[in-house]
């Protein structure tokens, strides 16, 4: 017993904890009810390795209900799996591991966790294993039955592990080479504190998710592995994005989850990355990389060079097929698992993932009669119409002369079009003819389409000079676009850059009757400091100037910084207006002519009505200066790319981002996957196709 006293002096002088008084306060107060033990309750736990440390992470209520049901099912528990969180990760009871169902991840251990103890450098306490969390509970239920306290155990660590009583449990870290010579642990040092039951412990376990998936939202990333400042990935941040919509579905759509009408809707990431760099790219780079500025040069290949690999129609094709192939893959897979789900899909795509999309949704098809299976390409313009003959093409060029010379080589239009300038060369066409033909079968090439339909509601054109619409596809043209599984119901582009895009591709203007093949709606947010952002709609409306629209704030109200700031420029327009009328009106008396007596009464009268006329035209000027939003709420028509709705959506920058545009910048790229105000957005289009709209915003 002097051991186990010393030990509690050193705990009273090393640990505010109750001391020893406290402690034999304790053993009377625990005496009465002393033969009263009730079984510890078990919550489930996942590990999560971060900056290569374990961070034990709870799983929510309904899923650790689920596996402690599982596991006390019987015999074949060990090889039960169990879904949780959404169905995004199963648990392999008998592994103890959790696997990511839809994108590559390292599976996590899984662990029952009764015993906990406090860290080491952090607040947040480590549970035990299953085995030794056993042997405490079972230590605990003699202690507890038998009122006898103050018991030592040692752990598997060589750990040291005292229970003095209920309320006062330690632990203590063996001491480096304290066994050499065959002396045993002591406990020296901090003492720890143990606690038994998740209760107990400074933790938040979440409630689970509403089991009905109204929607399914595939989200693409832009460049680089990394998807905002803290250099998460693409998983983290739309994890990140799901959690927000699930509290704002909360808040925001109160009604129609009381009335059961709604669940949830669900975000799955979409990584094409990897797949890209896993193609050799990346040594190959490293062989021609200049040794100086290591770090910066191995950040721009990872990431800023993904921008012109998407510009190589080499990687291009490797990118959009990554991205297409897997969605259907998910969507497959979700399918599966997911047999009654009946909801709609839609799109969202980051920055460059944005313009991955694009592409992909404006070279997809209606009909699946409209793929040529064998080639797996689209059609062409030509395909619609009388072909000619490579004969007749020479006879344009005024070449017919060497049609013998192609027909003796038994060369065709499509063995033309493989030909270099050294293989004409060979069979004798000379210089001139040469440059004329290849410059011809080239642009003809460049101008097939990549996307083309019968019906000019999926074209995009740009004027020529003369007035004409010079029918284009978009995209690159030596890439064959593959095709989705399913149609997306809205496309959602984050801090996009389509419209810089598609202008440098020299489309100077979109047709307002152009619309995706596939899917009815597009939504272009951005941050207004966003360097990557740009508009769509003057591309659509070039000739009217016109502001996108402000996406309004989640809790009902503008910024309180821009309330001001419009309430600063209505002030400014009306002291302008009011002290323009009054120079008008002096400069009209002072360069009035002299009038006689009888006609003074009369001007008297006309100054008197002057006033109210100036004043009426200010207030005239006033509603014609007013505020975009007087404007905002006329009807624009902007084309049918979002169904007839506005398709340029523009965030509320925060109080502390106005005063300094060019610091926020890089964050106003990456802020999409917290901004409240998106997802809010999104939500809220989402639900309108099914005709369910939000409950009226929180003051």
């Amino acid at each position: 017993m002097s051991s186990v006293e010393s030990h509690q002096e050193q705990l009273s002088q090393s640990d505010p904890s109750p001391s020893s008084n406290s402690s034999s306060s304790f053993e009377l107060i625990d005496m009465d009810v002393g033969s009263l033990y009730e079984p510890v309750s078990s919550h489930w736990f996942y590990c999560k390795i971060i900056d290569s440390k374990e961070l034990w992470i709870p799983f929510n209520s309904d899923d650790s209900q689920q596996l402690e049901e599982a596991h006390s099912s019987g015999k074949d528990c060990n090889e039960r799996v169990v879904p949780t969180d959404g169905g995004r990760y199963d648990v392999h009871l008998g592994e103890r591991m959790r696997y990511a169902v839809y994108w590559d991840e390292p599976p996590s251990e899984v662990r029952r966790c009764t015993w906990f103890y406090k860290g080491d450098k952090d607040n947040k306490y480590v549970p035990y294993s299953e085995s030794f969390s056993q042997v405490l509970e079972e230590t605990y239920m003699v202690a507890v039955t038998l009122d006898e306290w103050k018991k030592k155990l040692e752990s598997p660590n060589r750990e040291i592990i005292i229970l003095h009583n209920p309320k006062l449990m330690v632990h203590y870290q063996p001491v480096a080479g304290a066994d050499e010579w065959g002396s045993t642990s002591t406990e020296q040092g901090r003492p720890r504190s143990v606690k038994r039951g998740v209760e107990n412990i400074p933790v938040d376990i979440h409630c689970g998710e509403p089991l009905q998936i109204d929607h399914l939202v595939f989200v693409v990333h832009g460049i680089g592995p990394a998807c905002d400042l803290r250099f998460r990935s693409i998983v983290q941040c739309v994890n990140d994005f799901r959690s927000v919509s699930l509290n704002l579905l909360q808040t925001h759509f109160k009604k129609a989850q009381e009335n059961q009408q709604i669940g949830r809707v669900e975000f799955l990431p979409v990584n094409w990355h990897s797949p890209l760099h896993s193609t050799g790219v990346d040594i190959d780079l490293q062989r021609i990389t200049l040794p100086s500025i290591n770090r910066l040069r191995h950040f721009t290949n990872d990431t800023i060079l993904d921008v012109f690999f998407y510009n190589s129609p080499t990687y291009c094709q490797t990118i959009v097929d990554t991205v297409a192939s897997e969605m259907n893959r998910i969507y497959t897979l979700f399918l599966q698992r997911n047999p009654d789900f009946k909801g709609g899909v839609s799109i969202a795509g980051h920055s460059l993932g944005s313009l991955i999309l694009f592409d992909i949704l404006t070279n997809q098809k209606d009909s699946f009669g409209d793929i040529d299976s064998e080639k797996g390409s689209f059609r062409t313009v030509e395909d619609q119409g009388d072909v000619p003959t490579l004969e007749e093409e020479l006879k344009k060029l005024q070449l017919s002369e060497f049609f013998t010379v192609f027909e003796k080589e038994k060369i065709d239009k499509e063995a033309l079009a493989l030909c270099t300038e050294k293989d004409l060369q060979e069979i004798g066409i000379p210089l001139g003819p040469r440059k004329k033909i290849l410059n011809h079968f080239r642009t003809r090439k460049n101008s097939m389409g990549v996307n083309r339909s019968a019906t000019s509601a999926s074209e995009v054109n740009i004027p020529k000079e003369n007035g004409d619409y010079l029918d284009v596809g978009i995209g690159q043209v030596s890439v064959k676009y593959p095709r989705l599984n399913y149609k997306p119901e809205i496309f959602f582009a984050f801090g996009s850059p389509i419209g810089m895009f598609l202008t440098v591709r020299g489309l100077r203007r979109i047709d307002p009757n152009y619309k995706f093949p596939t899917c009815k709606g597009f939504f272009n947010i951005y941050h207004p400091f966003d360097p990557v952002a740009y508009r769509i709609e003057p591309m659509v409306v070039p000739e009217v100037e016109f502001e996108p629209m402000l996406i309004p704030h989640h809790k009902g109200r503008k910024r309180m910084h821009l309330e001001l700031r419009e309430g600063f420029t209505r002030m400014s327009m009306d002291l302008k207006n009011n002290l323009l009328g009054s120079l008008r009106m002096a400069w009209k008396s002072f360069t009035r002519a002299p009038y006689p007596a009888l006609q003074a009464s009369e001007t008297a009268e006309e100054t008197e009505a002057e006033p109210e006329s100036s004043s009426e035209k200010s207030s005239e000027a006033n509603t014609e200066e007013t505020p975009v939003e007087v404007k905002e709420e006329l009807p624009i028509n902007v084309g049918m790319l979002n169904g007839g709705q506005r398709i340029d959506y523009v965030l509320q920058e925060k109080p502390i981002e106005s005063f300094n545009e060019y610091l926020f910048a890089l964050q106003s790229h990456l802020c999409y996957w917290e901004s409240e105000d998106t997802v809010l957005l999104v939500l809220k289009e989402i639900y309108q196709t099914q005709g369910i709209s939000l409950d009226q915003p929180l003051q």
